[in-house]
């Protein structure tokens, strides 16, 4: 059984619009794609390390804990070794007290990337390949959240061609999950249910040949 950890934040932990509810795990898209890869005979465990509110790499000034580079690379050393490391941030980074852009955000991916690349994992295991995943856009927010998340619509223009740009220069594998699916029109931001199974479906079947190609590779020593 290979494992794959997903490093994300709100829209991954599958937080329900305009509530504090989370998803069941066979709703949530982690859950859906572990479920869709075991079906297709690809025995996978997802772990989740999904965290509400987390940067790329900035703290929020009102809740710690959520810079996503710190700690980071002990994770990959605890849970090594590890087939593949999902990292689908960005959507926190555009929040009303930063006023960061695409490319701010694309930096701190880069810098999450050499990160993962270089945790102190025990010697012969594998360093582990990484599929970044672009969040869908953010429109208009709303509800609760709207103060949170003003001017993030605009502020999140091009992250998707900003991180591809990214992974073709670090050598990462990449997907835009907005060609897929659209945050809620309920809040704005995260992902409703529907979503969440479209998405798990879709990066299923962009998993799959990875995980097989690194058996296969394994397997030929």
């Amino acid at each position: 059984m290979q494992h794959i950890l997903v490093y994300a934040d709100s829209l991954s932990w599958g937080i329900v619009p305009t509530t504090r509810q989370r998803l069941a795990f066979e709703q949530r898209w982690p859950g859906v794609m572990e479920l869709a890869l075991c079906h297709a005979g690809q025995p996978v465990r997802v772990i989740e390390d999904c965290l509400n509110g987390r940067r790329t790499v900035w703290e929020d000034p009102f809740k710690p804990g959520r810079n996503g580079l710190a700690g980071l690379a002990q994770r990959i050393e605890i849970h090594s070794p590890l087939a593949l490391v999902v990292l689908m941030l960005g959507t926190n980074d555009f929040q009303s007290m930063h006023p960061h852009n695409a490319w701010h955000a694309a930096q701190g991916m880069g810098t999450l990337i050499t990160a993962i690349r270089t945790a102190p994992i025990e010697p012969g295991m594998p360093v582990p390949p990484i599929l970044v995943v672009a969040p869908p856009a953010i429109q208009t927010p709303r509800g609760p959240i709207a103060p949170k998340f003003e001017g993030g619509q605009d502020k999140c223009t091009g992250l998707a061609s900003a991180y591809q740009t990214v992974c073709a220069e670090t050598g990462c594998h990449f997907f835009d999950a907005g060609s897929v699916v659209h945050t809620s029109p309920h809040d704005g931001v995260h992902l409703d249910k529907a979503e969440h199974t479209t998405l798990g479906l879709a990066l299923a079947r962009t998993i799959q040949p990875l995980l097989a190609w690194k058996e296969q590779r394994n397997s030929n020593g």
